[in-house]
């Protein structure tokens, strides 16, 4: 039976059944009664091995998967049989892939264009505003990158780090109640990775945005975010925030994260 909704909470999942391959040899029994809230303004990093359920959490929130059963509440709204196309318009998502979260023969300035006017219709009218330009330039000037001088480039030519950068501003730019980041930093190199995380750290700060960050790097689940949870067979193995998370370090998450895949027979 459904809990009534507290209104706190943006992200509200309950009793999610989801089952893969069902009927076949295949078959995968991920999420049974699995159930979620995120409240307003938490940043979660969420962390597990390989077929924990973390990233199929995120394609059920954005609607990429359909669940068998149970209810999905984005604040009031019942989001379980809404087209992934709609929730796209107030959840915002940066993917592993950096080619994935914009256009790369459009400009910089053609894609911010577009993220500009995300939900808006065009019409026969200009695709670009160019008296936004100045504003555009502002928002790559907080990204530290160089790029409000490279407006007029393909996003192609830039590097994975800069294109990563530029995926998560313009997720950003029009308000979501909701930003997923579906291991965003794991295809950059080490230091690009870092000047990401350091990114994404100031954004969702700055923009109080409500955010789910699925990450392999266990150093960011520790040390940014108000709350860690750890999956593993579609459920919640640790689930801390505050002081409680403020007490796991890398360590304590690799012993658990090792106990469990020597269980697993890995």
């Amino acid at each position: 039976m459904s809990k009534p909704l507290n209104f706190d909470d943006i992200v509200t999942m309950q009793h999610i059944y989801k089952t893969f391959n069902k009927g076949s040899v295949n078959e995968v029994v991920l999420f049974t009664d699995f159930n979620l809230t995120i409240k307003e303004h938490e940043f979660v990093s969420v962390v597990g091995s390989n077929g924990s359920g973390k990233t199929t959490l995120l394609n059920i929130l954005c609607g990429t998967t359909a669940i068998d059963s149970g209810k999905i509440y984005l604040r009031d709204r019942d989001i379980g049989d809404m087209k992934e196309y709609r929730r796209a318009s107030f959840i915002g998502r940066v993917f592993q892939d950096p080619a994935k979260g914009t256009c790369s023969t459009l400009t910089i300035l053609e894609n911010m264009s577009l993220a500009d006017n995300k939900g808006k219709i065009f019409g026969l009218s200009a695709g670009v505003n160019k008296r936004r330009i100045d504003y555009y330039r502002t928002q790559l000037e907080l990204l530290h990158l160089g790029l409000e001088d490279k407006i007029d480039i393909p996003v192609g030519s830039l590097s994975g780090g800069q294109r990563q950068a530029l995926a998560l501003l313009i997720s950003t730019m029009t308000p979501i109640d909701l930003l997923i980041l579906d291991e965003h930093t794991a295809a950059l190199d080490p230091r690009s990775s870092e000047t990401v995380m350091e990114l994404t750290d100031r954004i969702v700060r700055d923009k109080s945005i409500t955010t789910l960050m699925v990450t392999h790097n266990l150093r960011f689940a520790v040390n940014y975010g108000d709350r860690l949870i750890m999956m593993d067979k579609g459920q919640c193995v640790i689930d801390v925030c505050g002081r409680q998370k403020d007490q796991y370090d890398i360590s304590d998450l690799l012993k658990i994260f090792n106990e469990i895949s020597i269980e697993c027979g890995n």
